[in-house]
């Protein structure tokens, strides 16, 4: 009993200058972003009624959660493809699929965001090639617009999916599965109806990651979406500094910093911090 006292003692001294640094760099700002919500620019809750009359502000928020609910279906499933060929592909394969999702981490997502911009845009590498072959006559609207803006991002954040399935492919127990192969069970009834419920924690945590980070997500709809798809992320950099109302913008941040909070408590509710490394 000692021992774990001590234990513990130890890995709280240890997290004492992490959690100091976490209250200064996080909580404190947090603090300001609430005051400013409150007292700008009159005292009170007027900017979060605001909140719930605003069309603009409902509309971007109701966009935001869209986008990220399409993004999210769109990566886990990509990135559930790549992490069976990284974990039970051959040695070619594995090194193919960690190739494929390690690179985007060594390029900035300004530089991705503009990469897309120069693939899909009107005069773009896709557009030509499809009308090279007589597939189309006008160019697509690829970009500027809501495709755009979930391609960019689906593109971006696939690779953090890929991680917490990974974790949970790892952990498997083959003879579950060579148990279905034996009883007579089919390799797409074993994937179905074992391998996948078996992985269910690092699918919750793929998606609530890719989810979380879709709601904050700004350069890439801001850059992809051309002013045409704002996101909740644009929507307070517009209110901040070109409107400006320091007030209504804060209050959009404290609402979806909260949002966010409700998400991870909900997360780690159903599967462990350790399922996600």
């Amino acid at each position: 009993m000692r021992g774990t006292l001590s234990d513990r003692m130890g890995a709280a001294l240890l997290m004492a200058p992490l959690l100091l640094f976490l209250l200064l760099a996080y909580a404190w700002p947090f603090l300001g972003v609430v005051k400013w919500s409150v007292t700008l620019p009159t005292p009170g809750l007027g900017q979060y009624g605001a909140l719930a009359t605003d069309a603009l502000v409902q509309s971007v928020f109701i966009r935001t959660l869209r986008i990220a609910l399409i993004v999210t279906v769109v990566s886990v499933a990509a990135a559930y493809a790549i992490t069976m060929v990284w974990v039970r592909g051959s040695p070619a394969q594995r090194i193919v699929a960690e190739f494929c999702i390690l690179v985007p981490f060594w390029i900035s997502v300004l530089t991705r965001a503009f990469g897309w911009v120069a693939l899909l845009s009107n005069r773009g590498l896709i557009n030509t090639w499809l009308q090279s072959i007589g597939f189309i006559s006008e160019p697509l609207a690829l970009v500027r617009n809501e495709f755009g803006v979930i391609v960019g991002m689906t593109h971006f954040l696939i690779p953090f999916a890929v991680f917490p399935l990974a974790s949970a492919m790892r952990s498997l127990d083959e003879r579950v599965l060579l148990a279905a192969r034996g009883l007579g069970s089919s390799r797409m009834r074993t994937f179905w109806t074992v391998f996948v419920p078996m992985t269910r924690s690092g699918i919750i945590g793929s998606a609530m990651i890719v989810f979380v980070f879709s709601l904050g997500f700004f350069v890439t709809p801001a850059v992809l979406g051309g002013g045409r798809s704002v996101m909740i992320a644009e929507l307070i950099y517009l209110r901040i500094f070109q409107s400006p109302d320091w007030g209504l913008g804060a209050a959009i941040s404290v609402v979806l910093v909260l949002f966010v909070g409700a998400l991870m408590a909900v997360l780690f509710r159903y599967v462990r911090p350790k399922q996600l490394i």
